[in-house]
């Protein structure tokens, strides 16, 4: 077997992790919460605030301000998928799950990066 079917092969046995995950602030404990259906993908979300261009500006800013040290990464909790359930739809049950973390934590002006829900 070449090189590159094996790596393809292996790429396709790596588990991806969906669930919420929060960026914390550890010098003023602010936090942005946020969901993906792969953790792995939670470096380019690093990568994009190295480089300046994260969607969420407030949160860029204090990353410029604070430094990269400043910051820690977490997965506040994996989704449960439900492999029996013919009509478990990933995207819709990580928006609750999202939610859920949004309600409990309040991410909101002084707390947090994420903007109010308007209801």
């Amino acid at each position: 077997m070449d090189r590159r079917k094996e790596l393809q092969m292996q790429y396709k046995e790596i588990k991806t992790v969906a669930g919420v995950y929060q960026i914390k602030n550890t010098k003023n404990q602010k936090v942005f919460i946020a969901s993906t259906r792969n953790m792995n993908s939670l470096n380019g979300k690093r990568f994009t605030l190295q480089m300046g261009s994260h969607e969420n500006k407030q949160l860029q800013e204090e990353w410029k301000q604070y430094g990269e040290a400043a910051f820690v990464f977490e997965l506040l909790e994996p989704l449960k998928i439900e492999k029996d359930d013919p009509y478990f739809n990933e995207k819709e049950a990580l928006g609750k799950l999202e939610e859920k973390w949004l309600e409990e934590l309040q991410p909101y002006g002084e707390r947090g990066y994420n903007r109010q829900p308007s209801r």
